[in-house]
C-alpha cells in the first residue's frame, strides 16, 4: 500500500492524485470507510504508478525558477506578444474574451473564466511561437464551447489544422533544453 494523504470532506466520489511534492493525495468522503479507500488504492495500483511516473518525467522537464528580472522581462514580453495574437485569432473565431491576463501560474499555460476573461501565464513566453498560438486558440475556444468535448476540439481544428502538433511542442522543447 503506498503512502497517500487523505483528505476528507463533504463530497460524494473519490478523487486520486498527486499533489506538487508528488505526494500522492486521496480526497474522500467523511462517510467511507479507510478499508474501501484502500482497497480502491489496491485496484488503482497499477494506473496510480503509471502517473507517478509520468509525474516524474514531467518534473525532469521542468525549467528552474526564472529569477525576478527573468520574470519581468517574460511578463513585459508576453504583454507585448498576447494582445495582439489574441486579437488575431479572436477576429478569426469570432469570439470577444472580456478581458487578457498574465499571471504567474505555474501549472497551466492559460485558462479562461465562466466570465470570459482569458489567462496566460508569463512562462509561455519560453516556448516556441507555434505552441502560443495554440495556447491562444485553444483558450479562445473555450469562449465557444467551455469544456474539452469534441465541439470544442472541433473549433480548434478548424483554427489550427495541425494543433496536435503544435501541442506536442511543449514536450519537445523540454526535451531539447534537458
Amino acid at each position: 500500500m503506498p503512502d497517500y494523504i487523505l483528505v476528507r470532506s463533504m463530497r460524494k466520489t473519490v478523487a486520486i492524485s498527486f499533489d506538487r511534492e508528488g505526494n500522492l493525495v486521496v480526497r474522500a468522503p467523511q462517510w467511507l470507510p479507510r478499508e474501501r479507500i484502500e482497497e480502491l488504492l489496491r485496484e488503482k495500483a497499477a494506473l496510480i504508478e503509471k502517473h507517478r511516473q509520468r509525474r516524474e518525467q514531467d518534473m525532469a522537464f521542468q525549467k528552474p525558477e526564472p529569477t525576478l528580472q527573468e520574470q519581468a522581462a517574460l511578463i513585459d514580453r508576453a504583454k507585448e506578444v498576447l494582445p495582439p495574437l489574441v486579437q488575431r485569432y479572436a477576429a478569426i473565431m469570432q469570439v470577444r474574451p472580456a478581458g487578457i491576463s498574465i499571471t504567474g501560474a505555474r501549472t497551466r499555460w492559460g485558462s479562461c473564466s465562466s466570465k470570459g476573461r482569458v489567462c496566460f501565464a508569463y512562462r509561455l513566453m519560453q516556448m516556441p511561437q507555434e505552441f502560443i498560438e495554440y495556447v491562444v486558440v485553444h483558450e479562445l475556444a473555450h469562449l465557444k464551447e467551455l469544456n474539452h468535448s469534441p465541439r470544442f476540439w472541433a473549433i480548434v481544428q478548424s483554427v489550427l489544422p495541425d494543433w496536435k502538433q503544435r501541442r506536442a511542442l511543449a514536450r519537445q522543447h523540454a526535451d531539447e533544453e534537458s
